[in-house]
């Protein structure tokens, strides 16, 4: 068994220039945790996700959107969003995020062989 160290999120995830940058940091089979860098202005349009999410800001300034929901996300800040929430994220300067995608934690459909 070893440990995933990263010493310093934002040299993992240099803030580009223009654009969006992302990275899966770690996966298991329980989490993936990506990074993301954003320039200021980049965003990530309206979506959802099949799992439960994390969001953590490390560096820079977000304006959110989680379902009907505005909100404004800076270092420290923690959020956590159920599977298939509607939600929007904008970079309001250059940021660099966690996301980290959880497990589902209901089991996994078992087929009846006898049905």
């Amino acid at each position: 068994m070893t440990a995933t160290v990263i010493t310093d999120l934002t040299e993992e995830l240099p803030l580009p220039e223009d654009g969006t940058l992302s990275r899966v940091l770690y996966r298991d089979d329980r989490l993936r945790v990506v990074g993301f860098a954003f320039a200021a202005g980049q965003e990530l349009t309206e979506h959802t996700s099949a799992l439960p999410v994390v969001i953590q800001v490390i560096r820079g300034r977000l304006d959110l959107v989680l379902g009907d929901e505005k909100t404004q996300a800076e270092p420290g800040t923690w959020i956590h969003m159920p599977a298939r929430m509607p939600h929007s994220v904008h970079a309001v300067e250059p940021t660099v995020m966690l996301l980290t995608m959880l497990a589902d934690p209901r089991p996994a459909a078992v087929s009846d062989p006898a049905a």
